[in-house]
């Protein structure tokens, strides 16, 4: 009975900040012109002043967007920013004293534990739809996914159509991640981006309407001890250059395809995961120190970092 009182109370915290989002995109039809295409998702309350985090794919390319809260009321939603790299967005609408869902900590998340998913599955009417399950593996890249970050949440909580942009939350209640995928030909496999991306994307959408990041202009690969094994390299860790951009940050510091990264300033690196989170912690203009081995010798090199304002757009998962 004490599990079931702290499952419901949880559900009940967390319904109150799920809302439905519906968008409206116009396609282009050689025989009918201008079509439109409507599109459903969910979203959380993180501000009582009408801030709504959802996916980005949920909203990009729409030329509408509304809002309805638990309470039946619908608003039109205007997208202040959306970044397809981590597939978040933040919607604004003009309410003001709305519930607004507590953000917990995703750091120390265990295997195992329970998860809670909410959303809008399949639009259903009504109040939200709530899934149970536990969290099945931490950073998990998504194979085959069209965003960047790789440090996923998997969960067996259902997560449907509908359901993207919802919460994933602990027994508490409180918001531990926002789903964003499921395997459609899969059982129980979901993924949600943990808590901690999501706070860090929506303060910079707030502000800048974008998220900054810092470039340095590489393509790399985690190294394993199998591939270390298998292609005969110099250590077990951290990432190998395989491609260098020509003219780039990185190209101008010297380092150079078959280098081998193995840390930024005091942050140990060893998956490219490490690397795209130890360079999220400067900011642009600043010089990082980037330790790596070249041929079974270790050099130091200094990197300044700049944006790179040509990234390609990258298709949502649907």
């Amino acid at each position: 009975m004490q599990f079931e009182h702290q499952m419901t109370s949880a559900v009940e915290k967390l319904s109150e900040s799920v809302v439905n989002i519906s968008s409206l995109r116009l396609k282009q039809d050689l025989r009918f012109g201008l079509v439109p295409l409507e599109g459903a998702g969910s979203g959380i309350i993180v501000s009582s002043q009408g801030n709504i985090v959802t996916n980005n794919h949920v909203i990009d390319n729409a030329s509408q967007v509304h809002v309805t809260l638990k309470d039946g009321r619908s608003f039109v939603g205007d997208v202040i920013g959306g970044d397809q790299f981590t597939d978040i967005a933040l919607v604004k609408i003009k309410a003001e004293n709305l519930p607004v869902a507590e953000l917990g900590d995703s750091e120390n998340l265990k295997v195992g534990q329970i998860a809670i998913a909410a959303g809008n599955a399949l639009g259903l009417p009504g109040a939200p739809t709530i899934s149970t399950g536990v969290i099945s593996a931490l950073n998990r890249p998504l194979s085959g996914a069209h965003f960047i970050f790789e440090g996923l949440l998997q969960t067996d909580a259902s997560i449907n159509p509908g359901n993207s942009g919802g919460p994933l939350s602990d027994l508490n209640g409180h918001v531990i991640g926002i789903n964003t995928a499921m395997i459609p030909s899969a059982q129980g496999v979901g993924f949600a981006i943990p808590v901690n991306t999501v706070k860090n994307v929506i303060s910079q959408l707030s502000i800048h309407g974008r998220v900054i990041r810092p470039w340095i202009g590489i393509s790399g690969l985690s190294i394993t001890s199998s591939i270390s094994r298998k292609y005969d390299l110099y250590s077990d860790h951290g990432v190998l250059i395989i491609e260098t951009s020509y003219g780039s940050p990185a190209y101008e510091s010297g380092l150079r395809n078959g280098d081998i990264i193995t840390a930024i300033n005091d942050n140990s690196v060893s998956s490219m995961n490490d690397l795209i989170l130890a360079l999220s912690k400067f900011k642009i203009g600043e010089n990082v120190n980037v330790s790596l081995i070249r041929m079974n010798k270790r050099y130091e090199s200094s990197i300044k970092l700049i944006e790179n304002a040509s990234i390609p757009r990258l298709i949502p998962v649907e």
